[in-house]
């Protein structure tokens, strides 16, 4: 187990071996998340919190992956599909606000491995029957399945598997895929941030050093998305599904 340092800026000041870390996780995060359009605040949080405090850690990935959200969204622009938005977005800050909740009043490892099995039964389902013969869902069920993720957004910090499974399902191309998930990775990052600052989560020593880190964002995003456009569809779809596979055995243990 690494010895675990501050994410605040004064920190990564004087020691350049901590931001040099920090930077290469990032890096490989936002690389991922340009690939395949979703995954980069799991391996953020996963990795980072190995070095720093994990309160530190979330904010501070929230503020990145804000501006990872922002930037594929502006580029897939034109890709985005605005119908599969109109129910995953209210769905989505439905289910924010009922997690907040639900991590009140229950134990949330029990909702954790829940949450596992969940994925993983999906991920087989998928490969049994193929990713791309899986059958299509109808717009109304971005409503449960925004609800669900945003309740795994407001336990965990990242909502994306139940809402990977909705766009998988309802059978778009990589780069709609990536620009539509966008749009809901969006508005979850700017209500989780109200929340954080309002909760007094985000503080300036950590702004600060989510500035620092950005540059790696931006150099994984450019690499990345150079990728994205060279994969063929069906290695981006299972490649989402090996991501979503370490994401549900991550929640079980």
């Amino acid at each position: 187990m690494f010895t675990q340092h501050s994410l605040a800026w004064s920190s990564l000041w004087q020691h350049p071996e901590l931001l040099g870390m920090a930077a290469l996780v990032v890096l490989l995060a936002f690389y991922v998340r340009a690939v395949i359009g979703f995954g980069s605040g799991l391996i953020s949080v996963a990795l980072l919190a190995l070095i720093f405090p994990v309160k530190e850690v979330v904010p501070v990935v929230l503020l990145l992956d804000l501006v990872g959200s922002v930037l594929l969204g502006a580029y897939d622009f034109h890709e985005i599909r605005w119908p599969e938005l109109r129910w995953l977005v209210p769905g989505s800050l439905l289910g924010l606000a009922a997690g907040a909740f639900i991590l009140a009043d229950t134990d949330a490892q029990s909702l954790t491995r829940f949450l596992g099995l969940f994925i993983l039964a999906y991920v087989v389902y998928a490969l049994v029957l193929k990713p791309e013969k899986l059958p299509r869902l109808s717009l109304p069920w971005g409503l449960p399945l925004g609800i669900f993720g945003g309740v795994i957004g407001s336990l965990y910090g990242g909502g994306g598997p139940p809402i990977v499974a909705y766009l998988q399902m309802r059978h778009l191309d990589k780069r709609a895929f990536r620009a539509t998930f966008q749009g809901i990775a969006l508005a979850d990052n700017i209500v989780r941030l109200f929340l954080y600052i309002g909760l007094s989560l985000l503080t300036l020593p950590l702004a600060i050093s989510f500035v620092f880190l950005v540059p790696p964002v931006l150099l994984g995003l450019w690499a990345g998305n150079r990728l994205h456009f060279r994969i063929p569809q069906r290695a981006f779809l299972l490649s989402t599904l090996a991501l979503l596979t370490i994401v549900g055995i991550q929640y079980l243990i």
